[in-house]
């Protein structure tokens, strides 16, 4: 049997009885604070403005204009369950919710033959959203295809996975694959703000000082959920104890994490950087892993740390261990493609290799050197031979007329002028004696020696 066959609704069948689930649904008691405060329209979602500025893919699809199935990918607690419920609510469609941790191919199937039903004798349509899509078998996924493709069911699925690597392409060539963003610390904090006063959260029963919100802002990471659990088991524990006002130390009790001094925008944020750059420089590995452990738990953002170390992989190890840009680089897009927790890993994986590396500033006096000379009017003229000669009348003005190919010889390396007039003899250069930039120490002034035909 095909697998179209599977889902071919018979005509001869009495069509079920229509039911209208209420579009507000109300909540189970005892409801999660993040449950309870889900946006409600699109005016109450934070963040994701490249998403839905007016105009914007998301909005569109909110809005009922843009009917196509779509591929939330994201990190957690970023809005992706709220927005696939918007799409369902905004366009008033029937919303189907599944999780891949427990669905399988029966259930998706049957979801898809109840939307072939509702569709066919009711003109309902119908939303399936898919949590955790990635974990979905190939199977399971290519038996989505034909009702995505004819939309008997609009899709919206949501990932933590970049969907290139974890969706079968022809799923993907149906869909808008939108990424979301982690949320900023304003949104977060806007949240905590809004749950606090509105009636379906706190209802404006407890404070909360400015210490603990800033703890609950670093604790969440950019994950709205999160910050709303965190903020619901220290209201518990506020109320139990009778206190009307959340303290940071409430907050820490309940979520078992201690707060770091550590301020994102004031000085021991660049203190703490600081100390973390010198460790590196300075070969401490001990050190280096602290501060690295301090940023990680105040929560600083983990893109700032491998950019930092990128940056200083050239500038404090450069060519003596080459490797280390490498190692730097990895991290910075294991960050990107894994986030944290798990990217603390490679994280401290390459500030252990920047640190235990050979150290070498050559690369920094070298390119800054080259840029003095250059800012200070110290340019000349390209020689003619190494002049583009590309093009019709170039050998009449000389250019690149009698330049020398060096792979015409043994060595490979041949006697030529290649700076200016004005800079022959000009070393930028200057390896040091340690790591890999010792073998290149006795290898550059053999290729100046021979390049300059002395």
């Amino acid at each position: 049997m095909q697998q179209d066959e599977l889902f071919t609704v018979n005509p001869e069948v009495a069509p079920p009885e229509r039911t209208e689930a209420p579009r507000e649904q109300p909540l189970p008691p005892g409801a999660p604070l993040a449950v309870r405060m889900r946006p409600r329209s699109l005016d109450e979602v934070v963040g994701q403005q490249h998403l839905l500025g007016e105009g914007a893919p998301l909005r569109r699809l909110v809005e009922g204009a843009a009917p196509a199935s779509v591929l939330l990918y994201g990190p957690p607690g970023t809005g992706k369950t709220t927005l696939a419920n918007l799409v369902s609510t905004a366009t008033g469609r029937r919303f189907v919710a599944l999780s891949a941790l427990s669905a399988g191919v029966k259930e998706v199937r049957g979801v898809i033959e109840e939307a072939r039903r509702r569709r066919l004798y009711h003109a309902e349509n119908t939303v399936l959203f898919i949590d955790e899509v990635h974990r979905f078998s190939k199977t399971q996924q290519d038996a989505l295809l034909g009702a995505v493709e004819d939309r008997t069911v609009l899709l919206v699925a949501a990932t933590t996975e970049n969907p290139s690597f974890s969706v079968v392409s022809p799923l993907l060539s149906r869909s808008l694959v939108l990424q979301l963003r982690p949320l900023t610390d304003d949104d977060i904090r806007e949240l905590i703000e809004r749950a606090l006063a509105d009636e379906r959260g706190l209802g404006g029963q407890l404070e909360l000082t400015a210490e603990a919100s800033a703890h609950l802002v670093r604790l969440a990471s950019g994950d709205a959920r999160r910050a709303l659990t965190a903020l619901e088991a220290a209201a518990d524990a506020a109320a139990a104890t009778e206190h009307r006002t959340i303290g940071l130390a409430i907050v820490e009790s309940t979520v078992d994490k201690a707060a770091v001094r550590y301020d994102r925008d004031g000085d021991q944020h660049y203190d703490v950087v600081s100390a973390f750059v010198k460790s590196i420089r300075g070969s401490d590995v001990d050190a280096a892993l602290h501060y690295l452990a301090r940023m990680i738990e105040a929560g600083e953002d983990p893109r700032f740390i491998a950019r930092r170390l990128v940056v200083h992989a050239s500038e404090d190890v450069g060519m003596a261990d080459p490797t280390a840009l490498q190692s730097a680089v990895a991290a910075a897009h294991a960050v990107q493609f894994i986030g944290m927790p798990e990217g603390r890993l490679a994280l401290a994986q390459a500030t252990v290799h920047l640190a235990t590396a050979p150290k070498s500033n050559a690369i920094v006096a070298g390119i800054d050197a080259a840029l003095a000379d250059v800012r200070s009017g110290r340019i000349g003229t390209v020689p003619p031979h190494l002049r583009d000669g590309h093009y019709a009348g170039a050998a009449k003005l000389g250019n690149a007329q009698g330049y020398r190919y060096p792979h015409d010889v043994p060595e490979g390396v041949l006697a030529q002028q290649y700076p200016p007039d004005e800079l022959v003899g000009r070393d930028y250069y200057q390896p040091t004696q340690r790591g890999v930039e010792r073998t290149l120490a006795e290898r550059v002034p053999r290729l100046r020696r021979t390049i300059r035909g002395r």
